[in-house]
């Protein structure tokens, strides 16, 4: 078998390439090509963007002088080359448009204000031990007006909303101390009904892990990789599936719920066995802190490898590592990837010693028969639920794929 350890560059795919036509009737296809082109390549020429796209130069001028009058473009300094005359690179513009992203979660909320470049403009975030729908909900469209209202005249450049929440928020309910009510009352919300029926935007909705792929897929590892498992690390854990720079989201939209994934083989009195969520999350560091009579909110961020937090940190480390690395195993053999992205809503350096420590447990397991993935950090980091969500209303107003993060497997 191959070197699972080949250098990176031998490895690494060819990025796929938007392609327009030049066809009469493809003027929006063709405008979201162009668009897409420059988001994934930065700052380009007419000349570039011509060889990217496979469109005419003339049907680049035609296009690119519509863009920049909408405001979605502008022109950059001109740039001189070894030889002919100086280009004029065309970039997107920051305050084109403008997309808003909330991630629900168990221990806190995130709104965040990106623009048309997905940049952070604006962020806001509360915590709570578990959220009260009746007091969520309207800070939810609160915050949206806020955000959008702090736009002032640009406000009307503000394409939507993107939700971002476990598919089952009231979920794993005798785990987090709640009583059945509570869990019903989360599990039976379709919550991105409640969100629309009190703002005036259009709202898209993901599994938070998912979003958190989209968030890695077009903005950090997936400019470089074509497939990966994607895991990330919160309060609970989960993950997304790209294959071919798509997202697969399965049959019920809940690929990469590797919350779920089982430890060992069904015990033989019928006892269920373990879960991935029961060594492998934040909600077992905090379990573990507040057992040492530490604040459990320390596993969100630097204190968590400071004293007096650093030893039961450690603690969680073996163990969590072992259990991403079983999943880790299980993942491969099922799909066979090159490539898996870990990240979390921790610090980085709790991140750096989680991935450091599973490569160690990747390179003790029994390969036998596989090829060993590379691991990598995600680039995103704790805001990535929030992130991928506001990329969902971008991405649907002004990519030209229309199923990259919708693809069913």
């Amino acid at each position: 078998m191959p070197d699972a350890h080949a250098p990176a560059a031998a490895r690494t795919p060819d990025l796929l390439r938007p392609r327009g036509s030049n066809q009469v009737g493809m003027r929006q296809f063709n405008e979201r090509t162009v668009l897409q082109a420059l988001r994934v390549h930065g700052s380009l020429p007419k000349a570039d963007l011509a060889r990217l796209t496979g469109l005419s130069a003339q049907t680049i001028g035609l296009i690119t002088a519509r863009l920049e009058e909408d405001g979605l473009i502008v022109k950059q300094s001109r740039v001189r080359g070894r030889i002919g005359q100086p280009s004029v690179p065309l970039a997107l513009n920051p305050d084109g448009a403008f997309a808003i992203g909330i991630k629900v979660g168990r221990r806190g909320a995130e709104w965040l204000l990106i623009d048309f470049t997905a940049q952070v403009r604006e962020r806001h975030a509360i915590g709570y031990d578990f959220p009260d729908a009746d007091a969520l909900l309207p800070a939810i469209a609160q915050h949206i007006h806020r955000l959008r209202n702090g736009l002032g005249p640009l406000a009307a450049r503000n394409v939507g909303v993107g939700l971002a929440a476990p598919f089952l928020l009231g979920g794993w309910h005798r785990t987090l101390g709640l009583s059945k009510a509570q869990s019903d009352l989360w599990n039976q919300m379709d919550l991105a009904a409640e969100v629309r029926s009190r703002i005036d935007l259009p709202v898209s909705f993901a599994r938070d892990t998912v979003a958190a792929c989209v968030a890695e897929l077009v903005g950090g590892r997936g400019h470089d990789l074509k497939s990966f498992l994607y895991i990330f690390v919160d309060t609970f854990v989960g993950g997304g599936l790209v294959i071919n720079s798509h997202l697969h989201t399965g049959a019920h939209g809940n690929a990469g719920a590797l919350a779920s994934l089982p430890m060992q083989p069904p015990g033989t009195r019928g006892a269920l066995p373990p879960q991935l969520v029961a060594q492998a999350s934040l909600w077992e560091l905090e379990q573990r802190l507040s057992a040492e009579g530490l604040d459990p909110m320390a596993a969100y961020d630097d204190r968590a490898l400071q004293p007096p937090f650093a030893q039961t940190t450690t603690a969680w480390l073996a163990s969590a590592s072992q259990a991403l690395a079983h999943a880790i195993v299980c993942g491969t053999a099922m799909l066979d990837l090159s490539d898996v992205v870990v990240d979390g809503s921790m610090s980085r350096p709790l991140l750096q010693a989680l991935l450091d420590q599973t490569r160690d447990a990747l390179d003790h397991c029994n390969w036998e028969g596989l090829w060993q993935p590379q691991l990598h950090g995600g680039k995103a980091g704790a805001q990535a639920c929030a992130l991928g969500g506001a990329m969902l209303p971008l991405h649907a107003n002004f990519a030209p794929d229309h199923d990259v993060f919708l693809k069913a497997a």
